[in-house]
């Protein structure tokens, strides 16, 4: 009697789990695509002293923890952008590497070579950043973020 249950429960389940993990290789194949395009266009309107891609991307409850340690949120971000505070004269990606966590929410990290100013001051070096995305209303919108300079050896 336990057989035949228990192989009915396996022919009902298995097609679940395999579902499931279509499901979200899906998701982390869009995550895989759509990121790395939103992050270059990021810093490409970043280049340029443009805030709108911000405005879009970063979610309300967005929180910035700087190189420095200091934290911020999307309001902060999008002055500094558009006061010029924040000025990046050039930026080049490297190891960029997206994780999807499930449908909804993906981390990703990189590397970057920067040549800019904060508040007058250069900021200029090499950094490891990560961002958090959460997919929000069916778009990617970033969460968090948190810059660490890489110490020169």
């Amino acid at each position: 009697m336990k057989k035949p249950c228990l192989l009915m429960l396996l022919s009902l389940t298995l097609p679940l789990l395999a579902l499931a993990k279509d499901k979200n290789t899906a998701a982390a194949g869009d995550a895989e695509q759509a990121i790395p395009k939103i992050e270059q266009e990021f810093l490409d309107a970043l280049l340029k002293g443009d805030s709108s891609v911000a405005e879009r991307y970063l979610a309300a409850s967005y929180v910035f923890t700087d190189p420095d340690g200091q934290v911020s949120g999307k309001a902060e971000f999008i002055s500094d952008v558009k006061s010029g505070t924040l000025k990046l004269e050039s930026s080049v990606y490297a190891d960029m590497k997206v994780q999807a966590a499930d449908a909804d929410m993906a981390v990703v990290t990189y590397r970057s070579t920067d040549k800019g100013t904060y508040k007058g001051k250069d900021i200029s070096g090499e950094f490891r950043w990560i961002d958090v995305f959460a997919k929000r209303g069916g778009r990617w919108q970033v969460v968090v973020s948190q810059g660490t300079k890489i110490a020169k050896q």
